[in-house]
């Protein structure tokens, strides 16, 4: 999976979106990273093969039962379930946003709730049935 931005979307020359298309072709999804904070332009959404939208960690803060937070975040899956993506929330640090989230039906979720970041062989050493190469 390769990750951008949202800002390389609204400014894509015709270089740019010739090597997602290559990208993709080679089996790689795509991931639109810190979606809501940036230029939030939906017309490439339809424009551009994203599988993924990742919601920014700056919509866990206050996330909480009848937040504004928790009303946005339930806008951008329902939109990208929609469009036929899926949705990692990012900075997920407590059970509460956790739960929260699945219960609007986000995908998948990283955040120090889960683990900080490792090292690639602490990564390993935590998932052995995992084969990965590092280095």
């Amino acid at each position: 999976m390769i990750e951008i931005t949202e800002g390389l979307l609204l400014d894509a020359s015709q270089s740019v979106q010739q090597q997602l298309m290559a990208l993709r072709s080679e089996g790689m999804q795509v991931s639109l990273d810190d979606f809501g904070t940036g230029y939030s332009a939906l017309s490439y959404l339809h424009r551009y093969d994203i599988d993924f939208l990742k919601i920014d960690q700056s919509f866990m803060q206050n996330l909480q039962e009848g937040s504004k937070n928790l009303t946005l975040c339930k806008a951008i899956i329902q939109m990208a379930h929609e469009l036929g993506m899926q949705v990692i929330a990012e900075g997920i640090e407590t059970e509460s946003q956790k739960v929260l989230l699945q219960q609007a039906g986000c995908d998948f979720g990283q955040g120090y709730f889960f683990s900080k970041p490792l090292l690639p062989d602490d990564f390993v050493a935590l998932t052995p049935n995992l084969r990965c190469q590092t280095g």
